[in-house]
């Protein structure tokens, strides 16, 4: 046999067993009748598990997946199981996630975007999820070096996920127009989350949670499962019940040698508008408090992220002093110093541990502070949040 045949009978077997993985995997989705693909610059993997907690309570044999903070499957009790990765994430795994819930005969998945490149949100809806139903949380300026360079390229972006002939969910409003063009051109229905939804929220209804969540995201929820067939009830007893990501908005008291601090886990808010949002309201919630701190956890991968908010957060109400962490500090020094930062009220603790941070932190209170932390949850915002957590007044770490 020559060479030349021998390399087109391997290349029709390649292709053959291409057509079958795909045929395959298309059997697998055709068991599962509820596919909910999550999309969205914030509160992705909250809204994951809020409907899915919903779906449970409402008695809908449910799998989930986040990426959120740490990948993650929700079995249909609820168990959670990291997500196994040979090496770095990759979209491909989606499709283990299908054959999974498959194979816990789940009637409804549950699945977040974990793609920001254009063509790989386009490839996870069109090719592995196939959705039933979607979300696109929001369309916040972030990650505007792959899905920029404006806002309304960003929501072009998180549009190349809105199903053919599905439910699309928004709470968006500056950009609504590109996901009606998008809706409209794949015949899916869009249903928009207005205002007045999510005023609908009462603080009693946010009360049973056990964190800080946002009444965007229960708003948006509580759509989406409504239209599921889950009463309203019910399924706010499920977002109660489910666990929140590991990078959700949480807070914890500390009393340490005599001073008090209140610590607002914001690390995984890292746009300019969702930090401002936390940071405003834990200055509201918090008046009485002697100095405001704001920990800036920086990536030297993410420099669009850290110039962003050192432009804006001088807008914001001012902290006394912002700790920079993690690599790539002087990006955020020198845009937000030349933007109007006093120079003086920044406290330089790149590639310091956890506790060095702490102790760094601590130092600049005398008797009570807020510190909250924002930027990044990846690299050490994570490690520094647990430090804080730790370290709480026994009624918060029970």
């Amino acid at each position: 046999m020559r060479g030349t045949d021998l390399l087109l009978i391997i290349v029709v077997l390649l292709v053959a067993l291409s057509v079958v993985e795909v045929l395959v995997h298309r059997r697998r989705l055709t068991k599962i009748p509820i596919r909910v693909h999550v999309n969205g610059t914030r509160g992705k993997s909250s809204v994951t598990r809020l409907i899915a907690g919903a779906l449970r309570e409402g008695g809908v044999v449910t799998c989930a997946k986040t990426t959120g903070t740490l990948a993650r499957m929700i079995l249909p009790d609820g168990r959670e199981v990291p997500v196994f990765r040979p090496s770095h994430a990759n979209v491909i795994e989606q499709i283990r996630i299908v054959a999974a819930a498959a194979a816990h005969d789940a009637q409804a998945l549950v699945i977040e975007c974990m793609a920001l490149q254009p063509e790989y949100q386009w490839l996870c809806e069109a090719q592995f999820v196939r959705a039933t139903h979607a979300v696109i949380t929001n369309a916040r300026p972030d990650h505007l070096e792959i899905m920029g360079p404006d806002d309304a390229d960003v929501a072009r972006a998180l549009a190349a996920t809105v199903p053919r002939r599905g439910k699309i969910y928004t709470a968006e409003e500056k950009q609504l127009s590109v996901l009606e063009h998008a809706a409209k051109d794949r015949g899916s229905e869009l249903h928009v989350v207005t205002p007045g939804d999510i005023a609908a929220v009462s603080a009693e209804d946010m009360a049973g949670f056990r964190y800080t969540e946002h009444p965007d995201n229960v708003a948006l929820a509580l759509r989406v499962c409504a239209d599921l067939g889950v009463e309203r009830a019910t399924a706010l007893r499920g977002m109660w019940k489910a666990s929140p990501d590991p990078g959700a908005l949480t807070e914890h008291e500390l009393h340490f040698f005599g001073r008090q601090i209140i610590f607002v886990n914001g690390f995984a808010a890292n746009d300019p508008i969702s930090t401002e949002k936390i940071w405003d309201m834990a200055m509201k919630r918090y008046p009485q408090v002697e100095r405001r701190i704001a920990i800036l956890n920086c990536r030297a991968d993410r420099p669009d992220r850290s110039i962003q908010l050192g432009r804006e957060c001088v807008r914001w109400s001012p902290p006394d002093n912002i700790v920079l962490m993690g690599t790539g500090t002087y990006l955020f020094a020198r845009a937000a110093v030349a933007a109007g930062l006093d120079a003086t009220k920044l406290v330089f603790a790149e590639d310091r541990g956890v506790d060095d941070i702490f102790e760094a932190t601590v130092a600049l209170v005398s008797r009570s502070a807020l510190v909250m932390g924002m930027g990044n949850i990846g690299g050490q915002g994570l490690e520094l949040a647990r430090f804080f957590r730790n370290r709480a007044a026994p009624k918060e770490s029970a």
